[in-house]
């Protein structure tokens, strides 16, 4: 609470999501005058219910619509622009890649385009992911590794990120990128994913399913330590060597997808409900885990919650979120 972001007027695309409703509240708590371009208003975000979508202005429009972006930054007079809004569901992206690549890819030139034409922000965070790097021979991932994206979700990681660096390059935009693991916590409702489903399985009494078959190894990162590497890497975008640059994010310490439904059930006080192995999965890649090196040596960022303390804050939310939704239909 630095003082940096009051009464900066801040641009977040993708409000509804996790990181972004945990990020639009950090911003709010911090006084800054938040903007929020969403495209549909989804009644049980964590945007909506924390109050947060009232203490925000927002716009309602597609983030692949760089007019009504552009109109946004200027009418608003924006600073700052947190560029998160995306496809994030891998099983989608496989059904679905071409309203991927639009949402993921497309919104992010017209994003960057719109702010290129405003002359206005000081800074742009564009969130890519560690599924931008693809399968690589060599792990951890390091910022310096090509980025290889072979599958729908994968390639629109890579273009997105791609783009953004161009901005930076070729227009002197502003603009750092964020690769960061499988977040978690609080406030995921696509239950879909591994750790709101096996929290929703646990606190029902029930086993989670694994569409892999539990081994695939993934980063894991807690929304809250996301939110921090966030705005720190946003506060000091634009000093030399840290604009134009894309960072890791990583606890650095990656587990597969059984230690993880291990570790949930473990946290939840249900040791005995283990996961079932259904084995369904297809195009997964194997191992992707990343180095946050660089993040801790340029940008003194390190995560302040550990595995056991991140779950256990998660798995509080859920059991208070899915008693109100017992009681809401009892």
């Amino acid at each position: 609470m630095n003082g940096f972001w009051r009464d900066r007027p801040v641009l977040v695309t993708g409000a509804a999501g996790l990181l972004g409703s945990w990020l639009v509240e950090a911003l709010l708590e911090r006084d800054a005058r938040v903007v929020v371009l969403l495209r549909d208003i989804v009644p049980d975000a964590l945007f909506q219910t924390s109050g947060s979508a009232r203490r925000s202005v927002v716009v309602l429009g597609d983030v692949a619509d760089g007019r009504v972006v552009e109109r946004t930054i200027v009418e608003y007079e924006i600073d700052s622009v947190f560029h998160l809004a995306a496809q994030t569901i891998v099983g989608h992206a496989l059904r679905d890649p071409l309203s991927t690549f639009r949402s993921n890819i497309e919104g992010t030139w017209e994003l960057l385009d719109a702010c290129r034409r405003s002359n206005r922000a000081t800074r742009v965070v564009v969130a890519s992911s560690d599924k931008a790097y693809g399968s690589q021979a060599v792990l951890p991932y390091t910022e310096d590794q090509p980025l290889e994206g072979r599958h729908p979700y994968d390639v629109s990681k890579s273009c997105a990120d791609l783009i953004a660096q161009t901005y930076a390059t070729t227009y002197e935009l502003p603009v750092v990128v964020t690769r960061c693991g499988n977040l978690y916590g609080g406030g995921d409702l696509n239950f879909n994913r591994l750790v709101p489903g096996a929290v929703r399985a646990a606190l029902a009494g029930e086993h989670v399913v694994l569409r892999s078959d539990g081994t695939p190894v993934r980063d894991y990162i807690y929304v809250e330590d996301a939110v921090d590497a966030y705005l720190t890497l946003a506060e000091r975008a634009h000093e030399p060597g840290i604009v134009g640059r894309a960072w890791n994010f990583s606890t650095e310490s990656p587990m597969s997808s059984l230690e993880m439904a291990w570790a949930v059930a473990r946290t939840a006080g249900r040791p005995d409900l283990g996961p079932v192995i259904e084995g369904t999965a297809t195009h997964e890649i194997q191992e992707q885990y990343l180095s946050a090196a660089a993040a801790r040596r340029d940008l003194g960022w390190a995560p302040a919650y550990g595995l056991e303390v991140g779950l256990r804050r998660t798995i509080e939310w859920y059991r208070g979120y899915l008693g109100r939704q017992l009681r809401a239909v009892a």
